[in-house]
């Protein structure tokens, strides 16, 4: 029986990520704590991450672009899906996450802070990430609420590829 050592580096030095998707490796930018598998929860008890169907009442403002329906486009500038929800925190009324249906037919979360909304374009782009890597954005296990833990491995996702969804940007600028 053998097992596999994980190469080292010298002090000072990064450590290697050899993953077949860096993005989930748990590491560097990618990582991502072991909170709580539970959602957050609000002073009355209730989830407070929520997509706007779940939440009686809620609406976009009119003078608000609302993005539903509109298209995903990942850093290629290539569709990764459709948004066709947004989450909000009902604590303090905000977007939280656009739910996308990727082009694979996947729901999957993107953190609004990594997107950026083309209301002029009717479209949101996305930086951080290429459209076909959208395929292994972590997945929630409910329909309706995210935990912490989840909220973590997203947003580690994405920002795990601010640096890793492609091998020139890991590279120096100079």
């Amino acid at each position: 029986m053998s097992t596999v050592v994980p190469p080292i580096s010298p002090p000072g030095m990064p450590i290697p990520v050899e993953d077949a998707n860096p993005l989930l490796s748990g590491r560097g930018p990618a990582a991502w704590a072991m909170r709580a598998d539970v959602p957050d929860h609000t002073v009355h008890g209730e989830p407070k991450i929520r997509p706007m169907r779940a939440v009686p009442g809620s609406w976009v403002n009119e003078r608000d672009p609302d993005p539903r329906g509109w298209p995903v486009l990942g850093a290629d500038g290539v569709v990764a899906g459709t948004v066709t929800e947004i989450w909000m925190d009902t604590a303090e009324p905000q977007v939280r996450y656009y739910e996308v249906e990727t082009t694979g037919g996947r729901r999957v979360l993107l953190p609004h802070g990594f997107s950026r909304v083309r209301a002029r374009h009717r479209r949101i782009d996305v930086r951080a990430i290429y459209a076909a890597q959208f395929a292994d954005v972590p997945p929630t296990r409910a329909a309706d609420t995210v935990t912490l833990r989840e909220e973590d491995q997203i947003v580690a996702y994405f920002a795990g590829g601010v640096l890793w969804a492609d091998a020139s940007r890991a590279e120096p600028l100079l």
